[in-house]
């Protein structure tokens, strides 16, 4: 494990299994279960600095996944090699148990760890999320990758998409500051890891599996979402065995990044029940 500071006195960076995380400057102090938190497909470690620097009270590690933010990629990439990853830098850490907090694709590989690890696992915040890819067919996959992929394909850089795509998926009423911080964020992932991480997203699927995730589960959907409908959300807490959703209305698909303050008001109080 190699740790070392970064330019923000309030956070470093941890390497383990390949995997490089941000955390805080003092989490080791922390005698509650650590919070591994898992960004969306156009994010990188960066977009859980204000969980990081909002949850004081807890150890909070906020990873690049494979590919990402300096992370070693992965040869191949499945919800399982990722949730192999991820244990095996937990393991490099010395953490035996974990809450963790996914957002979009991290939400769906903070189930699959539920799923796959459930004494690794003692609860789960889940923002923005849902528990299976599209429809029940391919159709829904295949338009969505070539949707995607088009701009790429078509010669347009990660700084161009991210410029175009990132106020697309956010609420009317964001800060100025956060939408420029999250473009900049996506702009910086590479192109390969992007295109592998599309590939693995549609790939999701744990719609009939949702009794299988027995942890406590904290549901946080924006109400400006249309990739994570508040309403899905909803229908998925409900299948879900022990779970509560708070619908922050202004904010859209990039919830703790928009509406940081009330997102970690609800997490604080779910860790209080987890804990």
């Amino acid at each position: 494990m190699n740790d070392e500071q970064t330019g923000d006195a309030d956070l470093r960076r941890i390497t383990a299994a390949g995997i490089h995380f941000l955390t805080g400057a003092s989490a080791a102090g922390s005698d509650q279960p650590p919070v591994i938190c898992l960004h969306g497909i156009g994010g990188d470690a960066r977009s859980f600095i204000p969980q990081i620097t909002g949850l004081t009270d807890y150890a909070v590690y906020s990873w690049s996944m494979p590919g990402y933010g300096g992370s070693e990629q992965l040869e191949e990439m499945s919800f399982a090699r990722l949730c192999d990853r991820l244990l095996a830098a937990m393991d490099a850490l010395g953490m035996t148990q974990v809450v963790m907090a996914g957002q979009s694709i991290g939400g769906m590989i903070a189930q699959e760890m539920a799923i796959r690890f459930p004494d690794r696992i003692t609860g789960l915040i889940l923002i923005a999320t849902v528990p299976a890819f599209g429809g029940r067919d391919d159709s829904f996959k295949d338009q969505f990758l070539a949707a995607r992929l088009a701009p790429l394909d078509q010669g347009m850089s990660m700084k161009t998409l991210a410029a175009k795509a990132i106020p697309a998926v956010m609420g009317d009423a964001v800060d100025d500051r956060i939408s420029q911080d999250a473009v900049a964020v996506m702009a910086d992932i590479p192109q390969a890891a992007y295109r592998q991480v599309l590939s693995c997203l549609v790939t999701f699927n744990r719609r009939d599996d949702q009794h299988l995730i027995r942890c406590p589960c904290c549901l946080i959907a924006g109400g400006k979402d249309d990739n994570s409908p508040a309403r899905v959300m909803e229908r998925m807490a409900e299948r879900l065995v022990d779970a509560s959703i708070d619908v922050i209305e202004t904010a859209g698909h990039l919830v703790n990044n928009e509406a940081a303050g009330p997102c970690n008001d609800i997490i604080s109080e779910f860790m209080k029940r987890v804990n």
